[in-house]
């Protein structure tokens, strides 16, 4: 099931307002939960794969919608609500509207791994990467959407 959902976050409403951030919040922003038997049966390379997929054919809609501006679809592990998160934003990967520290990456497998392993967002940052003192950062997963992106 969690595969089709992210395969629906694709066709689901869009809305890119770089003058109105909680309106792309409020309409791009979707919540991902699996029952523990689902997340047994899926691997890490089917969720990465689905979520690629759901990337692109958002990147295809925002180049076919005209969007000149930037764009970045994004992914990260609530561990509390124990759910995959994704939106979309006419911002840049390190511009993302988080209230707390996180470490933008291109590699989404950690990601999706701590979800199905039910691991907290901060036991996958690499400790050479950890400041002491600080806040963890959580990792997410950014990919450019934009129309000048491949």
């Amino acid at each position: 099931m969690l595969l089709t959902w992210i395969a629906e976050v694709a066709d689901e409403p869009l809305a890119l307002e770089p003058t109105d951030r909680r309106v792309e919040w409020e309409t791009n922003t979707w919540c991902l939960s699996a029952e523990d038997e689902d997340k047994r049966s899926l691997s890490v390379t089917e969720v990465v794969a689905a979520f690629e997929r759901t990337a692109q054919a958002i990147r295809l809609r925002i180049h076919a919608l005209g969007f000149a501006g930037v764009a970045t679809f994004y992914v990260w592990h609530d561990g509390q609500a124990d759910q995959l998160r994704c939106s979309t934003g006419s911002v840049a990967p390190d511009e993302l509207p988080f209230g707390g520290a996180y470490l933008p990456s291109d590699d989404l497998a950690p990601v999706v791994e701590g979800f199905l392993t039910d691991r907290r967002p901060d036991e996958t940052i690499p400790s050479d990467q950890a400041v002491p003192d600080a806040p963890t950062p959580f990792p997410v997963w950014v990919r450019d959407v934009g129309p000048t992106s491949r």
